[in-house]
């Protein structure tokens, strides 16, 4: 939990009032979580806006990535966004060895601590590959509900 308090205090670099691509507004990915929230909680409310959809993905995914850095695990949420985290060995080429992928849906649940890492895993909802995988874990919760 320490960590993803830390991850919302990651500081944007700005140019002109814009957040560059790759840094991460805690303020900015809050807002974007609270709007998709209500569908997080109940999967009957209307879906959100593709693009309301889209930031909290990448927000979150920003976050993970600014919070837990470095190049040994890769993070896919299709179509959306694929960061690389956690400290370890660095893949430059192919298919990394340590990838988590899932939906936009099952992201935002774990980022936000509504679903748990191990249920996402069992469930197949999460799928993963490599050793490394499993320590994303440790980042979660990024921004609890």
């Amino acid at each position: 939990m320490i960590r993803a308090h830390a991850a919302l205090s990651v500081s944007p670099v700005t140019l002109g009032g814009v957040v560059r691509r790759g840094e991460v507004d805690p303020a900015r990915v809050r807002v974007a979580v609270l709007a998709v929230s209500e569908w997080l909680r109940d999967e009957s409310a209307p879906p959100p806006a593709r693009t309301e959809l889209a930031e909290a993905v990448r927000g979150t995914a920003r976050t993970l990535a600014a919070a837990a850095p470095g190049g040994s695990v890769e993070v896919r949420v299709p179509p959306f966004v694929a960061v690389q985290c956690i400290e370890g060995p660095r893949h430059t080429r192919g298919t990394p060895p340590n990838v988590v992928e899932t939906d936009p849906r099952t992201w935002l649940l774990l980022a936000t601590g509504l679903l748990d890492y191990a249920t996402a895993v069992e469930s197949a909802a999460l799928t993963i590959s490599g050793i490394r995988a499993g320590e994303l874990a440790h980042w979660l919760p990024l921004i609890p509900l």
